[in-house]
């Protein structure tokens, strides 16, 4: 990989200051910890795998996304929406990675695939004086399982859940890995794609269509969930949303992928969309040694 790249996407941002007391601004703090992402990819449908908006193909209606996933895959610019949390402590940040199909590569009658797929991952970032803030944790969205992780140095330990593993940092970024097909998402363990070939995607001011299945140097644009007019405003919409949380899905296993406030872990104390609604309850029931920790929200989208 070229340190050239992450130096110019990095150079789009706006510079940190080491100390200090100032606010960042939502897109500032989303910015700064967006996650330097592997998405694998798989060689029968290489853009099947590629990052991109929820209404990539122009309108709401997300019955239709799988049939016009191949219709133009100049349209599939990668994309990643986010949100930002705030207690007294903390801010919890939610990035969100969208396809328009989850899919596989054989026959399986419905089983296994559906239309939409949206998962993610949310840093857990510590007040410290500093206009960003310290990492001190992630939870990931892999299917209906979630996975912690934590960088060097962290005090967190384990709570309830285990930690599953490390965050490798890449250009001073977190770096989360997708799957191919399923798109189930964890921290990137430092090894190859699978089989070689996949797309690693930076921020960027926009994003960008990848050239092919092996792109080492594609960006994705950061998206507001609170957008007008956007996923959460739209959270009421039948055309968007089977309900609340659920998308509407009508290839495969209908209605089968959810938004952040639909998240569910199958098997833990939390309840369905906590990761977005109450990320400071998450985080407490996840993970021991947080210290000085507030759930106390200055701010929730959410709520």
């Amino acid at each position: 990989m070229k340190k050239t790249a992450g130096a110019i996407i990095i150079s789009l941002f706006a510079a940190f200051p080491a100390g200090g007391n100032a606010s960042a601004s939502e897109l500032d703090l989303a910015s700064k910890w967006a996650p330097v992402h592997y998405q694998d990819t798989d060689s029968t449908d290489y853009d099947a795998d590629y990052l991109t908006s929820a209404n990539y193909d122009g309108d709401w209606n997300m019955r239709n996304n799988w049939e016009n996933q191949t219709q133009d895959p100049g349209r599939l610019k990668g994309s990643a929406y986010y949100s930002v949390s705030e207690t007294e402590t903390h801010w919890f940040i939610i990035y969100s990675f969208y396809h328009p199909r989850d899919w596989t590569d054989y026959p399986d009658f419905g089983l296994d695939t559906h239309e939409n797929d949206l998962e993610g991952a949310m840093m857990i970032v510590r007040k410290n004086g500093s206009p960003s803030g310290t990492l001190e944790g992630m939870v990931t969205v892999s299917h209906n399982h979630f996975y912690s992780f934590v960088p060097a140095g962290s005090p967190l330990t384990n709570g309830e859940e285990n930690i599953d593993g490390s965050i490798l940092m890449t250009d001073g970024r977190p770096s989360t890995f997708q799957e191919s097909k399923g798109h189930g998402l964890k921290a990137w363990n430092g090894k190859e794609f699978p089989g070689g070939d996949g797309v690693i995607y930076r921020p960027g001011t926009e994003g960008s269509v990848p050239s092919s299945g092996n792109d080492r140097n594609a960006s994705y644009k950061l998206i507001p969930v609170t957008e007008p007019g956007g996923l959460w405003e739209r959270r009421s919409s039948s055309e968007t949303y089977a309900s609340f949380g659920t998308f509407a899905g009508d290839n495969g296993k209908d209605n089968a992928a959810n938004a952040p406030w639909g998240w569910d872990d199958s098997d833990d104390s939390q309840s369905r969309g906590a990761m977005a609604q109450d990320p400071a309850a998450l985080t407490d029931a996840y993970f021991d040694g947080l210290g000085s920790f507030s759930k106390k929200y200055v701010v929730n989208p959410f709520r």
